[in-house]
């Protein structure tokens, strides 16, 4: 009988699979049959599996079911496997006969246990506090105690957006610790977003209905980029009359938030906001202006060139119009 257990470990190893396996044996003209053909159950759960061993050439005590853990009990030839809380890693099932010629016809089944992760955490590699527009990070998803982790796939997440499916190479069958990494390149668009993963035991059609999820917390992002004026600059002189207001916007965006700095055709006061109001424009007002927006990114000028003119004037009949150091006289 021992002999016999040497030959069924050794079995073990060659047969485990996805499915139910059994020994290929020309002289076998059947096999046992495990129900269900594949188990997957939880670490700490209990289970059981019931195996048919033959239907015509099972006699007295020439056939049974190997194990190393949980209680085997006979019923006729049927063997029925429990374990009230299933713990060990390694855990195999054999179910086997002995034909009358001295064969051993055998069958395995796949016992997949599984162990949701511990926790799933999210960081940057190598990198702490802001990130600069177009520059590229590395995301770090760690996962802890998750088995078996080649049924693990990662997902990472920019808010509701998808941004890429991981898995191991790993065979491991016992829990691991494993660390999953992806490369963001950041723009404007993605300041304040959240970063997250979400891990996913995806154990086939013998698993769970839902597979088991855990996810992360959220990391948020502060993007930094270079001023952008809201509206681009225009090339054609800004023609106005005199009396009239003129309004100059330079308003732009940017993060951190831009500052404004104004330089006046006149020695005015100096002045720091977005957008330059004059309520009363006169010829002493013509000229250029040019606003420079910066932060600690970048800076971007705009440039304003004003030309003023005068009221227009009704001409009366028979009168012509001479300008005489900018008042006007109406002449014969």
């Amino acid at each position: 009988m021992f002999m016999h257990f040497i030959l069924l470990v050794s079995y073990s190893l060659t047969f485990l699979c996805t499915h139910q396996v059994s020994s290929f044996d020309p002289s076998c003209t059947e096999f046992p049959v495990f129900t269900p053909s594949a188990l997957v159950v939880k670490y700490g759960d209990p289970a059981n599996v019931t195996c048919d061993v033959c239907q015509k050439d099972c006699r007295g005590d020439s056939f049974g079911l190997e194990t190393p853990v949980g209680e085997v009990r006979q019923n006729g030839t049927t063997m029925i496997w429990t374990v009230d809380r299933l713990t060990e890693w390694d855990t195999y099932l054999i179910c086997y006969y002995n034909t009358d010629d001295g064969d051993q016809c055998t069958s395995t089944v796949d016992i997949t246990i599984y162990q949701p992760p511990e926790s799933v955490s999210i960081s940057f590699v190598n990198h702490t506090g802001m990130m600069f527009e177009n520059q590229q990070y590395t995301l770090q998803c760690s996962v802890q105690n998750v088995a078996p982790v080649q049924s693990l796939t990662v997902t990472f997440y920019r808010g509701n957006t998808a941004l890429g499916h991981l898995q191991s190479n790993s065979e491991q069958k016992k829990p691991v610790n494993e660390t999953f990494t992806l490369n963001i390149t950041p723009s404007r668009e993605h300041d304040g977003a959240q970063y997250w993963c979400e891990t996913k035991l995806e154990l086939g059609p013998d698993g769970p209905q839902r597979p088991p999820v855990v996810t992360s917390e959220k990391l948020p992002a502060i993007v930094h980029y270079g001023p952008e004026l809201k509206e681009p600059p225009n090339p054609d002189v800004i023609t106005i009359t005199e009396g009239d207001t003129l309004h100059l916007n330079c308003s732009s965006v940017g993060n951190p938030s831009p500052s404004y700095t104004w330089t006046l055709p006149t020695n005015s006061p100096s002045y720091s906001g977005s957008v330059l109001t004059i309520k009363s424009v006169g010829f002493e007002h013509e000229g250029q202006y040019i606003c420079t927006v910066s932060n600690t990114v970048g800076t971007v000028t705009k440039e304003f060139n004003i030309d003023v003119q005068g009221e227009c004037c009704q001409i009366l009949p028979g009168k012509r119009v001479t300008e005489v150091q900018s008042q006007y006289y109406f002449t014969n």
